[in-house]
C-alpha cells in the first residue's frame, strides 16, 4: 500500500510541476448538510446544483471538456465543518439528455458511472489539519470526455457527494451545537500531455452505479450475496476494460466492516477478478483523524494488526480495481459478483457495488437492457437439498460434475436434491425464465 501511495503521489505531484497541466476547478468549498434532514434552502453555489444534502452537481462546459489532456488527476477536498465521525463518499460521472436544464437525483434519464469512493476521517473541526485529500488517476476518462458522439447525446456532470450527520458532533465539538452543516467539498482535475497517450476507447456502458448488496434484502440467506447484471452488446467490443468500486459496511458487532472477505466477480461464468479489500496498514491516515476514535485508538498499530481485520482506512480513498477482456461479442452478457462467506450480522450491513466498462466499439454509449438480479442459492454446502430464490422464475437447472459431465437436469423446479451424489464440488447451471443464465459452485458436504 506504501507503494502505490507513493507512485500515486508522484503521478499528482508530476501533474502539478508540469508547465502544460490544465486545471478544471469543478467544485469549490461547496457546504454539504445532514444527511438525513429535509434539504436545506441555504443558497446553492455559483453553477451548481443542489440534489440533496448529500451531493451536488456541476455541468463540465465544452471548453473545460476540450482541454482534458491523455493523463488526468482527479484531487478531492473535504473540510471538516460538524461531523466528527467516519462518512463515506464518492464522485459521479453523470450523463444528462442534451439541454435539459436541470435533474434530479432519481432522473431515470440520467446515466451515472462511480469513478472515485472516499471514506472520511475522524475530525475534530477545532483541529489540524481540518482538510483530507483523496487523489486518484482517472487517465481513462480522457475517451469519454472528449466522446463527439457522446457529448452531442448527453451533457456531462460532475456528482460530489459525502454523506453526514452532525448529532455526534453537536454535543462532542466545540461550536457544533445546533448546527447541521457537516462537511466541506471541492473537486478539481489537473491534466498533461507529458509522458501520456490519449486512451481510444469509444464504447462506454455503466452496469452498476452504487447499488446496495446485502442477503438480508436482496439475497435473504446467510453465505450466499449475489449480484447478477445482464447487459446486450449491440456490436462486440474489443479491450473491454471493467472497473470495479466496492465497501463494505456494517459498524455492529461482527459487522462487514471488520471481517475481510473474499470478493469474486464473473463474465459469463468466467472468473475474472477476485479480491479482499483492505489488508493495508492506515497508519498514513493517522494525522487526518483529530477527533479520538475506537478505530485508531491513543497508539500506532502494526502492519499485521492493521491488516487482520480492516476493509478500508478513515481518510483513504477507496481503491479502483479493474479488469480486461481482449474480446467480447456482440449479444447478451452476464456479470455475476458474489460474497460468499458475507454474514450480515444481526441483519445489518451493505457492499456498495459499481462497475462500468469502456471498450472499443463502433457504438459509441450503450446502456441497452441492463438490468439485475439478486438470486439465492442455499444452503451451501448442502448435505441434499439446493434451493434457489430469485424474483424470475426458474426455467432449468442442471447439474455438472467439476469436470464438466452432466449428472441431471429438471425444468421450472426452484429446488435440486443431490442427497445420492458423493461429497465434493459440483457446479449449477441455473436458467431463469428471462433467459439469465449462470453457473454456481455447489459443495455436497
Amino acid at each position: 500500500m506504501y507503494k502505490k501511495l507513493f507512485f500515486l503521489s508522484l503521478f499528482f505531484a508530476g501533474l502539478l510541476q508540469s508547465q502544460t497541466t490544465t486545471m478544471v476547478n469543478v467544485i469549490s468549498q461547496a457546504v454539504y448538510y445532514d444527511g438525513y434532514a429535509a434539504t436545506v434552502s441555504d443558497p446553492v453555489p455559483t453553477g451548481l446544483i443542489r440534489l440533496g444534502n448529500t451531493r451536488y452537481a456541476r455541468k463540465l462546459t465544452d471548453a473545460e471538456l476540450n482541454s482534458f489532456k491523455a493523463k488526468i488527476a482527479m484531487r478531492v477536498s473535504i473540510g471538516a465543518l460538524c461531523d466528527n465521525y467516519d462518512r463515506l463518499g464518492e464522485v459521479f460521472l453523470a450523463l444528462v439528455p442534451k439541454n435539459q436544464a436541470t435533474y434530479t437525483i432519481d432522473d431515470v434519464n440520467v446515466k451515472r458511472i462511480e469513478v472515485g469512493r472516499y471514506i472520511t476521517p475522524f475530525m475534530n473541526k477545532n483541529r489540524t489539519p481540518t482538510e483530507v485529500p483523496y487523489t486518484y488517476n482517472l487517465s481513462n476518462l480522457y475517451s469519454v470526455f472528449h466522446d463527439s458522439a457522446l457529448r452531442s447525446t448527453y451533457d456531462m456532470y460532475m456528482e460530489l457527494d459525502v454523506f453526514g450527520v452532525p448529532y455526534a458532533a453537536q454535543t462532542q465539538v466545540a461550536g457544533c451545537s445546533g448546527r447541521i452543516d457537516v462537511f466541506s467539498g471541492s473537486l478539481t482535475f489537473f491534466s498533461t500531455d507529458a509522458g501520456a497517450t490519449p486512451t481510444d476507447y469509444n464504447s462506454l456502458t455503466p452496469l452498476l452505479s452504487y447499488s446496495r448488496i446485502n442477503n438480508y434484502n436482496s439475497t435473504d440467506v446467510a453465505g450466499q450475496t449475489v449480484r447478477i447484471v445482464n447487459f446486450n452488446l449491440p456490436n462486440p467490443v474489443t479491450d473491454a476494460r471493467f472497473v470495479v468500486i466496492s465497501t463494505p459496511h456494517g459498524a455492529n458487532s461482527g459487522g462487514e466492516e471488520y471481517v475481510r472477505r473474499q470478493n469474486y466477480t464473473y463474465i459469463d461464468d468466467v472468473q475474472v477478478l477476485t479480491y479482499t479489500p483492505g489488508g493495508i496498514s492506515c497508519e498514513p491516515f493517522r494525522v487526518y483523524n483529530t477527533q479520538g476514535n475506537g478505530i485508531y485508538g491513543t497508539t500506532p498499530k502494526t502492519v499485521a494488526d492493521w491488516t487482520s481485520w480492516n476493509n478500508w482506512c478513515p481518510g483513504n480513498s477507496v481503491p479502483i480495481r479493474g479488469f480486461v477482456i481482449p474480446n467480447l461479442t456482440a449479444g447478451n452478457h452476464t456479470l455475476k459478483h458474489t460474497i460468499p462467506t458475507a454474514v450480515f450480522n444481526q441483519q445489518q450491513g451493505d457492499v456498495y457495488l459499481s462497475v462500468y466498462m469502456q471498450g472499443k466499439s463502433n457504438v459509441n454509449l450503450n446502456v441497452n437492457d441492463v438490468k439485475t438480479t439478486d438470486v439465492s442459492i442455499y444452503p451451501n454446502p448442502t448435505s441434499d437439498f439446493v434451493n434457489i430464490k430469485s424474483p424470475i422464475d426458474v426455467m432449468s437447472l442442471s447439474l455438472f460434475s467439476i469436470d464438466g459431465r452432466k449428472l441431471f437436469e429438471n425444468y421450472k423446479e426452484n429446488k435440486i436434491d443431490i442427497s445420492s451424489y458423493n461429497t465434493g464440488i459440483y457446479i449449477l447451471n441455473v436458467v431463469l425464465k428471462d433467459g439469465t443464465s449462470f453457473k454456481h459452485k455447489i459443495i455436497k458436504k
